[in-house]
């Protein structure tokens, strides 16, 4: 009997969140602040603000995480151009060894990829494009509904 495909996703989904976990602990972050790299690593420089929404944390938990990438190195706080009474945090780059890290991962998914057509590939990555749409708006929604 083959596995039905809704446990076949929830296993990638599964395996996908534990490397990342794991690859937070090998480079020295906990979870939420390696997400947070990735995402300001994404979406550019953010207020706190902004910070504090896209990850679903309170505005004192967001300070508390910026100061721990500041004092990593990872982040800088600058004054808003726009509203000096705001501070927009930006990357400083990728975190010292997270290259090496993510090595392994990086060349078993790129054999994986490596194994599919162009064609394959590109609804591979029409899939990605347009789940990572839809996480992130349930995500939203989410956050949202908690916040109130």
């Amino acid at each position: 009997m083959s596995t039905p495909p809704t446990e076949v996703f929830r296993r990638y989904l599964s395996a996908m969140v534990l490397n990342s976990l794991a690859t937070a602990e090998a480079a020295g972050l906990n979870a939420t602040d390696y997400y947070a790299l990735n995402l300001l690593d994404l979406s550019g420089p953010l207020t706190s603000g902004e910070l504090a929404v896209r990850t679903g944390l309170t505005t004192g938990a967001t300070t508390r995480l910026i100061d721990r990438l500041e004092k990593g190195g990872h982040v800088r706080r600058v004054p808003d151009p726009v509203d000096r009474r705001k501070v927009i945090v930006e990357t400083t780059g990728q975190p010292e060894g997270l290259d090496e890290v993510l090595a392994g991962t990086r060349r078993r998914i790129g054999e994986v990829l490596g194994s599919y057509s162009e064609d394959e590939l590109a609804t591979l990555f029409d899939y990605f494009g347009r789940a990572a749409t839809a996480y992130r708006e349930a995500t939203d929604e989410l956050i949202s509904a908690r916040r109130g």
